[in-house]
């Protein structure tokens, strides 16, 4: 989610100088120079503005969102402090400062920002916009989703605070109406990083249509877990009728070879089969109207190797313990990988002792080979954690999973197997707004963390939890 500066024309005739078209030309050469994003020399240029005229609050703001650009948060808090100084009224000051107070995290001061330029321009829908986000910082949601509304309300079209809102609605439980306005994902897709909804002649299939004896073909989009996730609408839309094709990572596609209700699978990049809709995955829970409770259960058990399976659960009997499968971080990419992951070492020394842990995630970040090479005790055998197919039976053989928020959190859940997801504060949509369960995964349970960035307090908990639900013999 992206915050936005406010924007003000250029105006540069509240002044009174005898030289006034010096500061005008001046002013003219700064607005030039911040366009080219040459922002140093706009704050020079701005400099000599203001020494010519100190009373020229739009130089002030101006030199304020140059040096914004450049980095220095402080000065610029200074500068916009300076234009409001000037000229009281000026929204769009009060609006930028909360803006970088927000950056720096000083977020009681932004929402105070926010609000007083609101109280001068309540019209202005980045504003409202940038206070929506703010507010789920402190987790008021229902304001959270208000502020989305005004913004909404001023500008229609305005497709990040449509798509932004949509997940606040998801995430307090409103999935009906959520799933619904989650479809302006599409409308910024670039921005959104969501990819494009796909052109294909064939129509879109949102639930409306009959699909009695229709070809329908759901294909993926986002991330491996979204895909384990929502691929349990297949068997729905083919008890409907339909004969249904699935469009997949390829990752995916042996863990995947029987979901029910599939007629065939294609991995991405392939030739499609013939078909009547399409759907992308994660519009199912608006084609089927979910709400919270009509929830589809999980896909039914996925594909495991046996063979793997066995030779995980022939290595585990020598030992003794409960079994804990391990998975402390994601992909990197992801937009929120520095809430949601978190470093071993920060983890390994609350590790109750007695148990037999296991890591289970793919890739062992640089920062984390070192703990893994000092920690024997988490099992760990690489050839066996490179593909889903691997990791997928390697959770079966598990008395418990504890991951973050990634993709086998999801493959474990789908699996049925017991399952802990460690959350940070403010937690993807889908895990909804302070529960301990999910009605997505019967055998899944949320630990959260109760203030921002303090996994300490989450690692206790789950030390806690682990020695009071899997005692020790």
């Amino acid at each position: 989610m992206s915050r936005y500066s406010c924007s003000v024309p250029a105006n540069s005739a509240n002044f009174n100088l005898v030289d006034a078209s010096q500061v005008n030309l001046l002013y003219d050469q700064a607005l030039r120079a911040a366009g080219a994003q040459d922002f140093a020399r706009a704050v020079r240029l701005l400099d000599r503005v203001i020494e010519l005229d100190p009373t020229h609050a739009e130089a002030y703001y101006k030199r304020g969102n140059a040096l914004r650009n450049l980095g220095e948060w402080h000065a610029a808090i200074a500068s916009y402090n300076q234009a409001v100084e000037r000229e009281p009224g000026y929204a769009y000051a009060y609006c930028n400062r909360g803006v970088t107070q927000q950056a720096l995290g000083l977020n009681v001061e932004a929402l105070a920002s926010y609000d007083l330029a609101l109280r001068h321009d309540p019209s202005d829908v980045m504003t409202h916009y940038n206070r929506a986000l703010l507010l789920q910082e402190f987790s008021r949601w229902d304001d959270v989703i208000a502020s989305y509304d005004r913004a909404i309300s001023i500008d229609p079209a305005f497709a990040d605070a449509q798509y932004n809102r949509s997940l606040a609605l998801l995430y307090c439980g409103y999935l009906e109406q959520g799933f619904r306005s989650y479809e302006w994902r599409w409308k910024n897709a670039g921005r959104l990083g969501m990819g494009e909804l796909r052109n294909f002649p064939q129509p879109l299939w949102l639930g409306e249509q009959s699909l009695d004896g229709k070809r329908l073909l759901l294909h993926s989009e986002g991330g491996l877990g979204d895909t384990v996730q929502f691929c349990r609408y297949a068997s729905l839309a083919a008890a409907r009728g339909a004969k249904v094709y699935i469009e997949i990572q390829a990752p995916l596609r042996e863990l995947l070879s029987r979901l029910e209700g599939v007629s065939g699978i294609v991995v991405k990049g392939n030739p499609l089969p013939p078909f009547d809709y399409h759907c992308p995955m994660m519009s199912l829970p608006l084609a089927f109207r979910t709400t919270l409770e009509t929830v589809p259960p999980p896909a039914k058990p996925l594909q495991i190797d046996k063979t793997k399976r066995a030779r995980w659960t022939s290595l585990q009997a020598k030992q003794g313990g409960p079994r804990v499968g391990l998975v402390w971080s994601g992909n990197p990419d992801n937009a929120n990988d520095q809430r949601r992951s978190v470093r071993l070492s920060d983890w390994v020394t609350r590790l109750p002792t007695g148990y037999q842990y296991f890591r289970l995630q793919r890739d062992v970040r640089e920062q984390d080979r070192a703990t893994l090479q000092s920690n024997p005790f988490i099992g760990s055998v690489d050839e066996d954690v490179q593909d889903l197919l691997h990791i997928a039976a390697l959770c079966q053989c598990m008395d418990l999973v504890i991951s973050v928020d990634t993709s086998v959190a999801h493959l474990s859940g789908t699996l049925g197997r017991p399952t802990w997801v460690l959350l940070p504060f403010i937690a993807e949509w889908r895990w909804l707004r302070d529960r301990e369960d999910s009605p997505w995964y019967p055998m899944m349970k949320l630990v959260r963390q109760q203030s921002p960035d303090n996994w300490s307090d989450v690692f206790e908990r789950v030390a806690s939890k682990l020695r009071r639900e899997y005692p020790l013999n």
